[in-house]
């Protein structure tokens, strides 16, 4: 017996900590606690007409009833100590047939409320009961060997009755918890669809305002070393600056609008550059003053998916930002390569002028290392043999 001590502390600190209920009741718990009360009653007043040996002495009548009724008053309490109430019921239900229906609710409230370990020691015994209420007031109509399987079945029944009840409450919760979860789970997939789109606006107004601002960088600077600059010249440049600008804050309040919508909605997204618009872009760095040849060796660049060649544009964009700032007058070579099946290349090469770093550098480099492994690609980057920094990108084009 040493090794089942652990049984009913268990038990008992399990009823304790086990499912609870509020102090208040519900109409609804109050009716059912009622109906439930009536119920037992009514099965304790059946078994005490139940006909037996000789009519018992008054006394004992009085007992019975008045432990019935004790004991049909404690179930009052089968929501907040389930299993405390059926461990008191025991004894009662050794000395009063009364309260035979209050055992009986007891018993069910626990195979309800409680796991099958705790139902099973439970109801093992109120089940050992049996014999000796049988033999105490022995039925008239069956002997004891009819009487007492019947009522081990009987109480077997109410068991298992219990126990599928419990199931199907843990099946609805269990169901209803995952369509809970199913929905959060919705609401997250979304919310990270949302949290990357507004990443990739994010890397594409990085690349498209640092390019135009460091074109503005320029003439600013041209305009700050040469004060004597023709009129007719000063007024080109004017405009340009003027141009680029506005520019520049028409991107900025479409990314910050774009950002600020968030779930309610999104703007259209403008045209995408494509690699044809890669000698475009190279033109408008000459036109900042830079030196930039372009070697394009894709037979026909209009045809590269819209994807790859919004990529490569954006690569070869942030290159050109990125030598404008480090490599200020030196010459910067642009080499594009590949086809379907072979892949895209995109180097772009030029020697460092600016000794000292520049505040934000190397971050565009990151966000384009990002831009490119999203693609399945890769970049790489560094000082070449040469002493020029080298860019080179490799994107998959499929054939």
């Amino acid at each position: 017996m040493t090794e089942y001590r652990w049984l009913l502390p268990a038990i008992l600190h399990g009823d304790l900590a086990g499912e609870q209920v509020p102090v208040r009741r519900s109409a609804r718990d109050w009716g059912v606690d009622i109906v439930i009360f009536l119920v037992a009653a009514l099965l304790g007043l059946g078994s005490a007409l139940v006909v037996r040996d000789g009519p018992p002495p008054s006394a004992v009548v009085v007992v019975d009833q008045v432990v019935g009724a004790g004991a049909c008053a404690l179930l009052w309490l089968r929501r907040r100590w389930p299993v405390g109430l059926a461990l008191a019921l025991v004894p009662i239900g050794l000395v009063s047939g009364v309260a035979s229906g209050a055992v009986a609710i007891g018993m069910f409230t626990v195979a309800v409320h409680r796991p099958f370990r705790t139902v099973a020691f439970v109801g093992t015994l109120h089940i050992l009961t049996l014999a000796p209420q049988l033999w105490w007031r022995p039925d008239t109509e069956m002997s004891f060997w009819a009487a007492f399987p019947a009522s081990v079945l009987f109480y077997l029944l109410l068991i298992m009755w219990g126990m599928f009840i419990r199931a199907r409450r843990q099946l609805v919760l269990s169901l209803r918890d995952r369509a809970e979860r199913a929905e959060v789970e919705a609401e997250l997939r979304v919310e990270r669809a949302r949290h990357m789109e507004r990443e990739r606006i994010a890397r594409e107004m990085h690349d498209v305002l640092a390019h135009r601002l460091s074109l503005l960088s320029v003439h600013a600077g041209a305009l700050e070393y040469r004060p004597d600059i023709p009129s007719q010249d000063l007024v080109k440049v004017a405009g340009v600056i003027r141009a680029g600008a506005h520019q520049a804050l028409q991107d900025l309040r479409e990314v910050i609008g774009v950002l600020r919508l968030g779930s309610e909605g999104t703007t259209p997204d403008r045209p995408q550059p494509t690699l044809a618009d890669l000698a475009d872009l190279v033109e408008e760095s000459r036109l900042a003053g830079m030196e930039v040849t372009l070697d394009m060796r894709v037979t026909d660049p209009g045809e590269a998916p819209a994807g790859l060649g919004r990529n490569a544009y954006r690569i070869t964009q942030e290159g050109l930002t990125n030598a404008r700032k480090h490599a200020a007058a030196a010459r910067v070579d642009v080499t594009v390569a590949g086809g379907p099946g072979d892949g895209l290349t995109v180097e772009i090469r030029n020697p460092t002028t600016v000794g000292q770093a520049i505040p934000g550098s190397g971050t565009g480099l990151i966000g384009l290392t990002e831009r490119a492994e999203l693609m399945g690609g890769r970049l790489d980057y560094g000082m070449g043999l040469d002493g020029r920094f080298r860019l080179s990108a490799w994107l998959p084009w499929a054939a």
